[in-house]
């Protein structure tokens, strides 16, 4: 059994608010795939618990007005790679939703769980931050909007104030002709497995140059991170072999990876470089380019 001191029941996310207001000790949970491993564990630290599982408010994808896109927190990843929205207007969020663990895990664990669990090897973490999303945030203050960048502030740590509950991402429409995005999970048994390296890519593409790059990685560093360095060599330059190059180099610039007994330091830093080419290169052809 696990050993669970106080259970709640939210209906709705104003009364999941308050019920952590009242218990601060409580965590939530959602698809319950991070939180269950820790009362498994014996983690005297999820002994309380706020279920917003399914919860409505939390759910869905939805195009807005403007031609944004919103994705409640609770959507599963089972959902977002069936979704025809996401995988028309966001492709590489259901491209890195399928290297998700199996399909039971996608069937329930959640976006909003596995960007708030604060893992830099995450898989929705790396595409959520080069697609630049804005996050919805619910308190006690009321409603808020943040960039996601920033919001990872360490190993396991995000930036909700007490009592918040994260529950929608918003991506701005993309209206360039010539965009193409890509993510690549890099792990020694696929989907199974957790990231060595994870890294995602989207760009922008004129006349035969990058008119922008973003570039990010998981578990190149303490937190999912972009990489400025890497992004200002592609900017401008011409789609060719010599550009992937430099922007593999200067890609060093912009990560820390550890060792651990999942990779060596080396053969990470390894992966960084080798993966900036050969996701960039898809993100070309996929926005109708070619590397030369």
């Amino acid at each position: 059994m696990f050993d669970i001191a106080r259970y709640y029941k939210a209906h709705s996310v104003a009364e999941a608010i308050a019920l952590r207001q009242a218990d601060p000790e409580a965590r939530l949970l959602a698809g319950g795939t991070d939180v269950m491993i820790q009362l498994h564990h014996l983690n005297a630290a999820y002994r309380h618990i706020v279920d917003i599982h399914d919860l409505p408010e939390l759910k869905g994808v939805s195009e807005l007005a403007d031609g944004a896109i919103r994705i409640g927190s609770g959507t599963t990843f089972t959902e977002l790679i069936e979704n025809e929205l996401v995988q028309r207007r966001l492709p590489m969020l259901a491209e890195a939703a399928a290297t998700i663990a199996g399909p039971q895990i996608r069937n329930v664990a959640t976006y909003g769980g596995n960007i708030c669990n604060g893992a830099t090897s995450a898989d929705s973490a790396a595409p959520t931050v080069v697609l630049e999303a804005e996050l919805e945030i619910a308190g006690p203050g009321g409603t808020r909007r943040i960039p996601i960048a920033g919001f990872h502030t360490g190993p396991g740590k995000v930036a909700l104030q007490p009592a918040e509950i994260l529950v929608a991402f918003h991506f701005a429409p993309d209206a360039h002709p010539h965009a193409g995005s890509h993510y690549f999970k890099y792990a020694m048994r696929g989907a199974m497995d957790i990231a060595t390296i994870g890294c995602a890519a989207y760009c922008q593409i004129e006349d035969g140059h990058f008119k922008c790059l973003r570039l990010a990685y998981g578990v190149a560093a303490p937190t999912p991170v972009r990489t400025p360095h890497a992004e200002a060599a592609a900017e401008g330059q011409p789609l060719t072999r010599a550009t992937l190059a430099a922007i593999a180099e200067a890609v060093v610039a912009d990560v820390a990876p550890r060792s651990s007994w999942r990779a060596e330091k080396e053969f990470r830093l390894h992966l960084i470089k080798t993966l900036a080419q050969r996701v960039i290169t898809c993100a070309v052809e996929r926005a109708g380019g070619k590397i030369l």
